[in-house]
């Protein structure tokens, strides 16, 4: 009797969460046309937060880049979508989608400069430099200086006629960035980058030895990143209609809640942010009324988590019971049912190097 080994990249868990993810996906389309402006509204904060948490995850918890100076390129988007449809008469549904180059942009030079430090100093490095680009614009009188402005009256009404149907622009806006950050991250993850960020994330000595450029990829991913989160920075800034420095660099709003979010859902998996960002908004529905004391509460809540779940929920969802909603490794299917689980799969060190973009597969 022949025996064979069978390799797997999905699992029925996860095959069963796919096509509920895209039931769902349907069903978030259609709300517009049920849902009241407060329910919209709401929506739309969860999928700023799965965006951004997505994207903090991928960065620190992938890539290992700590970051939390993420609100730059927030505020850099915001202020991108208020200069390209006030200066340029651009219509503000294409300004969003534009914000996201122009952040990427910037990060250019910011990377340059933030690169050079290492472990705490890099997350001390993008917080100044997020402090710098606050103080920057809030000179920027145009723009309305250090008190900020709103969105004129004609370029809101380009978005859509009545206010019914802008918030329902806007909503469909948010589903789309957020199902797109969500697609894209997951597909980069199931590349040989897939493999490359989980190779420095573990070692950058053993990466680099297989190949791996691992300035290359870091700042790739830099770029990627400061680029979503500069049309994540938009949305806010369009459904806000209005920006200032503060609010638009805020690094308690847009870094602070993000890492908060990721660390309870699980830094390093997918599903973390999803799980982290339902939790968020729980919290905050029952105990935002408290003031400064929600505040701690989050904290202490936050301290807890990680002393019970060092890996947050989702790293104790797969230890416990093998779930995970995003299959990034392969299951290795034995003989006789005996089943085991890898997270990836990695090709023996040879002696000569792989091209840097492209690190060792199989």
């Amino acid at each position: 009797m022949n025996e064979t080994i069978r390799v797997e990249r999905s699992s029925r868990a996860s095959r069963l969460f796919a096509v509920f993810g895209f039931l769902l996906v349907g069903l978030l389309v259609a709300a517009p046309f049920f849902g009241n402006r407060s329910v919209l509204y709401l929506l739309v904060e969860i999928f700023v937060y799965i965006a951004l948490a997505s994207l903090w995850n991928l960065l620190a918890g992938y890539t290992g880049l700590v970051s939390i100076g993420q609100q730059a390129f927030v505020g850099l988007g915001g202020y991108s979508l208020f200069a390209l449809t006030i200066f340029t008469g651009m219509p503000p549904v294409l300004a969003v989608l534009l914000a996201g180059p122009i952040a990427a942009l910037f990060a250019i030079p910011t990377g340059f400069v933030v690169f050079r430090f290492k472990g705490a100093y890099f997350a001390i490095g993008s917080w100044v430099v997020a402090e710098v680009y606050r103080l920057t614009f809030a000179q920027v009188s145009v723009l309305g200086g250090g008190s900020g402005t709103s969105l004129p009256v004609e370029i809101v009404q380009h978005i859509a006629n009545s206010r019914s149907e802008r918030d329902s622009v806007i909503y469909w806006t948010g589903l789309a960035i957020a199902v797109g950050v969500l697609a894209a991250i997951y597909l980069i993850l199931r590349s040989r980058w897939g493999l490359a960020l989980t190779a420095i994330r573990d070692s950058e000595a053993a990466a680099e030895s297989v190949g791996v450029d691992n300035y290359r990829t870091k700042f790739l991913i830099y770029f990627l990143t400061a680029g979503a989160t500069g049309c994540i920075g938009a949305l806010i800034s369009l459904q806000k209609l209005r920006i200032s420095p503060d609010a638009a660099f805020s690094v308690n709003d847009w870094t602070a809640f993000v890492i908060f979010i990721v660390v309870i859902g699980g830094i390093g998996r997918m599903e973390g942010p999803l799980i982290g960002t339902i939790l968020f908004f729980i919290l905050r529905e029952f105990f935002a009324d408290l003031g400064s004391w929600y505040l701690m509460f989050l904290g202490l809540f936050a301290i807890v988590m990680m002393l019970i779940m060092p890996k947050g929920i989702a790293g104790w969802l797969v230890e416990r019971f093998d779930l995970q909603i995003f299959p990034l490794g392969r299951r290795i299917i034995l003989p006789q049912d005996k089943t085991t689980s890898l997270s990836q799969f990695r090709t023996p060190a040879t002696s000569k190097k792989t091209s840097p973009s492209k690190p060792n597969d199989d």
